[in-house]
């Protein structure tokens, strides 16, 4: 029988706390009712591919986001396309947007309520129901592209929160 070490967990149980928010959320992504299980911050990019739109003119496209997220500075899981947030321990969720928020200026992406769609493993993650990402910064990419099939990374940073019902 092996023993795993039991700090990972008390890691990931340190950062459930998380910083509390300094004023009510918007509406369009508020979860009353709904408890914290866990706040990380991430650190990553927003990735995109120049593409055409409908009336034919290329423009830059939002692909997949690709992020670390962090607990007391430390690494404990990882953000990617579908959009999955997948943690160390094992446990990952699956999320679809159902609201968001402008972000605090026109450079950042918006602050999004997502609802987990699926799950995998087990973990911290496990009872989870709804994420947000909040206090975002950076991760728009604007301008124009030249060539269909480019692809540019916009940095950005945001927090998210890992909530459940009851």
């Amino acid at each position: 029988m092996s023993i795993k070490p039991a700090v990972p967990c008390l890691m990931l149980l340190a950062a459930m706390a998380g910083p509390a928010a300094a004023e009510p959320l918007p509406d369009t992504i508020a979860a009353p009712g709904e408890t914290v299980v866990l706040s990380v911050h991430a650190e990553g990019a927003q990735v995109y591919e120049c593409k055409a739109g409908t009336d034919g003119k290329l423009a830059w496209a939002f692909r997949e986001p690709i992020a670390t997220l962090l607990a007391e500075g430390k690494t404990i899981g990882r953000h990617y396309a579908g959009p999955n947030w997948e943690l160390a321990d094992g446990s990952a969720v699956v999320g679809k947007a159902i609201g968001n928020a402008p972000g605090a200026t026109p450079a950042d992406i918006p602050w999004l309520k997502l609802e987990v769609a699926s799950r995998r493993g087990s973990g911290v993650l496990t009872p989870v129901t709804t994420v947000q990402r909040i206090n975002t910064h950076g991760g728009k990419l604007d301008g124009a592209c030249d060539k269909a099939g480019e692809f540019k990374s916009a940095p950005y940073s945001a927090e998210y929160v890992f909530l459940k019902k009851g």
